[in-house]
């Protein structure tokens, strides 16, 4: 297959990479990628955010599938596009990806399909949000309704700070639509959090392996929230019969609802979950692969990726073969610039990146980086590099992961030294 990937972070890296090492050889475009993907595919200047661009480079050279990895083209309206010039397209149209481009929405629609989540208020003005949070109590959650690239949630202490983080969201100008700017307030969960990604093709779904992320900056998930700082995969801790349960009670549930609204949802459904103490609850939907879970995901896939995504994005789910993994754990650790997840800092230099891949069982993906006009790979984003390790276990894909971060130099970097530390 020609397959075009959408996108330019480590989560598409990660896809290219697996697109275009299968034992069946797949052409791999990216746009408009990055310099790791550049190694394994074609990398193609278009911008990811412009339906139109997007499609008449697919129609151009003649793909077989569009795969689009971030949220902002799906809700920008790029799979529609795309489908509508007659390409399968692996993401879901502008009205579906609603589920995570509102907060708001995704609450609603599970409210339709009986799907247990947290108790929330949706709120569109400051005296709203007020009485939420004291309808709560501490610790207090809030919620930016719209696209934050995984750093518009607030859980603190503090009830000062969950207010003015309210009101920072609320401050944004009404939506193209005219929808007012809202905030959703939640109850606090307790219990571990898990990732499952569900391979959805409009009326069926089928799972992927979970995987645990760590949002927080630092070590012991103290500091801000951020995209993800590290994640593993499979998930040992993890009750018997949890994914069936979520593909039962959430995703298959989710799925029908959105085809009986008449938005079919095709793609990714990521449900990010809480196992609490009164069962599993639905923290957020997401309409695409979750970054950082990505990168240890498909470490494990032992099967066909662009044969699972091209029966999603044509309708033939039911006839596709199941996912197989290998029988080996992935551990990613991020490494970030100086100044992430505020201002992050660009232009310096990375080394150590082929180093880091001599290593056995280590693979380096990447995200915020760019090529200077010397050749030399210099920092370009918040999160510049994943550092992937995969093992015979958890302790030893943990253990390569972090040799393959000793060995790049980036200055002023940043990065968890407890990502996947094995529970006693």
């Amino acid at each position: 297959m020609k397959i075009l990937v959408v996108g330019s972070g480590a989560r598409e890296h990660a896809i290219t990479r697996t697109l275009a090492t299968e034992s069946t050889p797949h052409e791999v475009l990216v746009a408009p990628g990055n310099p790791g993907t550049a190694q394994v595919a074609t990398n193609v200047a278009v911008d990811p955010l412009d339906p139109q661009a997007v499609t008449a480079l697919a129609v151009e050279r003649g793909v077989d599938l569009v795969v689009v990895g971030p949220e902002a083209p799906l809700v920008a309206g790029v799979a529609d596009a795309v489908r509508a010039a007659g390409v399968p397209c692996f993401g879901p149209d502008a009205a579906a990806a609603r589920l995570e481009g509102s907060k708001a929405f995704a609450k609603e629609v599970m409210a339709a399909a009986e799907v247990p989540t947290a108790m929330a208020y949706v709120c569109t003005s400051p005296e709203e949000v007020e009485e939420a949070l004291d309808a709560f109590g501490a610790p207090y959650v809030v919620k930016d309704d719209g696209l934050a690239a995984g750093k518009g949630v607030v859980v603190t202490e503090d009830r000062d700070a969950a207010l003015a983080h309210a009101r920072a969201c609320l401050a944004r100008t009404a939506t193209p639509g005219g929808e007012r700017p809202a905030v959703v307030v939640e109850e606090c969960l307790d219990g571990p959090e898990v990732s499952l990604f569900c391979v959805c093709d409009g009326t069926d779904a089928v799972p992927l392996a979970p995987a645990q992320d760590f949002k927080r900056l630092g070590d012991g998930d103290a500091g801000p929230n951020t995209g993800g700082m590290g994640a593993y995969s499979p998930l040992p801790w993890a009750p018997e019969g949890l994914v069936e349960e979520v593909m039962e009670r959430v995703a298959r549930p989710v799925v029908r609802e959105m085809a009986r609204r008449g938005t079919p949802f095709t793609g990714v459904l990521y449900v990010g979950l809480a196992l609490t103490s009164r069962g599993l609850r639905v923290i957020e939907f997401n309409a695409r692969f979750g970054d950082p879970e990505t990168q240890v995901v498909l470490a494990r896939l032992g099967s066909s990726l662009a044969q699972l995504l091209h029966a999603a994005a044509t309708g033939s789910l039911a006839e596709a073969p199941r996912p197989t993994w290998r029988d080996a754990a992935a551990v990613t650790v991020v490494l970030a610039s100086h100044g992430y997840p505020g201002t992050s800092r660009t232009g310096d230099v990375v080394e150590g990146v082929a180093d880091a891949e001599e290593l056995p069982g280590v693979h380096v993906l990447q995200a915020g980086s760019a090529t200077a006009a010397d050749g030399t790979l210099v920092s370009a984003g918040g999160r510049v590099l994943s550092v992937v390790g995969v093992g015979a276990d958890q302790e030893e894909a943990r253990a390569r992961a972090y040799a393959g971060i000793d060995r790049i130099s980036l200055a002023g970097s940043q990065h968890r030294t407890d990502i996947a530390r094995v529970r006693s």
